[in-house]
């Protein structure tokens, strides 16, 4: 048997990180096996087929590695849309399904409350197909629905619990249900790995197999993707859009690494693995079935990992869209939540020589790639931007600045050695330590309190603006 899976997301204008873990796990299973991946877009719903949000999918999905041309597609779901009503049309006419003109109202009703579910109150009228009448499967009275998961164990689930659910609306049209199990019949996808919360409708599924005369598929549901408060991860309340990191700065070798260990661990007491060996070592029957847990937090110090990792040219490459663009507006950032927004300096006052210089002392300091602007900033401007906390507090001592001034224009040689001597000297006169010595000078020139070592960046800024940012500030 030739092992095809399926990766079959919705077009929602971005990527879920809970889906591109399935991605993931999908294509390195296909690998595994010598079989084939394929991408079918559930593009069914109108209101979601917009061909940007579809261009957005395959571009996320190359991003973590899931190169095009590695996979077979995309496919779209509403192609399939005959044959998905021809296998409605089968179960009816099999006596597998039958008809319904209850409304959701009368189900209710007869139920006592809005959560009662269907009854069977049609299941033998007779009735045929008609406008507003809704197909049903018919769904076994008695006797169990087993799942073999590959996770999971074997799930059961008694039949009378299961209602005689919908598969094709009062128009005609397939339901979710019933066009999932068409697609996978006709693209004969012979194992299913998809999140657990697809578990319920599984015995479904299932069933809608069986009543077709085909084998159902290998069933692998992986653990739900929880936020820090264990809630299921949801983009209308947590960073879920995996364009998002991207945009941020987190490496794509970083983020699908990390994307793997949830639910899944490499062998040995290790996490940050080459990617080699996460396709080596995974196994689909050691996911963990508990749910796994989206760390932000680990995930910036994975990146951070990453990132200085990187040789110094692949670490100045890597940076150069936060520095170069192409950039979006912060008001198209601000709808779209996607895109990297321009650093304060115009584009022709950006040096790459500078640059080069300073990279490697960037490199040890930032987590995420979006971080370099404001390390770098005050090289490419005329004045720094002054964090006005900051100065508050090392204002105290600004009083030393002139001294400092004087030191450096004095200086026989510009040097990162020769400027740390020539504060340190200078706070020696004021019994300052060279911490705060060197406090007032560090705003002045950069702006900030903290960023990249100060001396070697002023031995980069050059001693004619590092003096005119000290005299602007004294």
């Amino acid at each position: 048997m030739t092992v095809r899976v399926r990766f079959a997301p919705s077009p929602t204008g971005m990527f879920h990180v809970g889906g591109a873990r399935s991605a993931l796990q999908n294509w390195i299973y296909a690998k595994q096996h010598g079989g084939a991946f394929v991408l079918r877009i559930e593009d069914t719903d109108a209101a979601r087929n917009r061909p940007e949000w579809i261009e957005g999918i395959l571009s996320a999905m190359e991003w973590i590695g899931i190169e095009r041309g590695s996979y077979e597609g995309p496919y779209f779901q509403s192609s399939y849309a005959d044959e998905q009503r021809a296998a409605a049309q089968r179960l009816f006419e099999g006596g597998r399904a039958y008809y319904c003109e209850c409304t959701r109202e009368q189900v209710q009703a007869r139920g006592g409350n809005q959560y009662s579910g269907y009854d069977g109150f049609c299941r033998e009228r007779g009735l045929g197909p008609a406008e507003g009448r809704a197909l049903r499967f018919k769904t076994p009275t008695e006797g169990e629905t087993v799942v073999v998961d590959l996770i999971r164990g074997e799930p059961t689930f008694d039949n009378k619990l299961i209602e005689d659910f919908v598969i094709a609306r009062g128009d005609g049209s397939p339901v979710f249900l019933l066009a999932n199990v068409i697609d996978d019949i006709t693209m004969k996808i012979t194992h299913v790995i998809r999140a657990e919360e697809h578990l319920p409708n599984t015995p479904k599924q299932q069933l809608l197999w069986e009543a077709l005369g085909v084998t159902p598929p290998t069933w692998a549901h992986v653990p739900v993707v929880v936020n820090e408060k264990r809630q299921k991860l949801s983009k209308r309340r947590d960073k879920v859009a995996l364009e998002m990191y991207r945009d941020e700065g987190y490496l794509a070798d970083a983020m699908r690494n990390y994307l793997m260990l949830l639910g899944w661990a490499p062998s040995g007491d290790r996490e940050i693995v080459p990617w080699q060996v996460i396709e080596d070592e995974f196994r689909l029957e050691e996911v963990n079935s508990s749910p796994a847990f989206f760390d932000e937090k680990k995930l910036r110090a994975f990146n951070g990992e990453y990132i200085r990792a990187l040789s110094t040219e692949d670490f100045i490459a890597a940076c150069r869209p936060w520095l170069t663009g192409p950039f979006v507006t912060a008001e198209e950032r601000a709808e779209s939540g996607f895109g990297i927004v321009a650093p304060p300096w115009a584009p022709q006052d950006f040096d790459p020589e500078t640059f080069a210089q300073v990279a490697e002392l960037a490199q040890t300091r930032i987590a995420v790639l979006a971080e370099i602007s404001s390390y770098v900033d005050f090289f490419f401007l005329d004045q720094p931007v002054i964090d006005e906390a900051a100065w508050a507090k090392a204002s105290k001592d600004a009083g030393i600045l002139p001294d400092v001034i004087a030191a450096f224009e004095a200086l026989p040689s510009w040097d990162a050695d020769s400027i740390k001597a020539a504060v340190e000297t200078a706070g020696t006169a004021r019994e300052l330590k060279l911490g705060k010595a060197q406090a007032p000078v560090r705003v002045a020139v950069t702006g900030r309190s903290v960023g990249l070592p100060l001396f070697e960046s002023l031995a980069v800024l050059g001693r004619e603006r590092t003096i005119a940012r000290l005299r602007a500030a004294a």
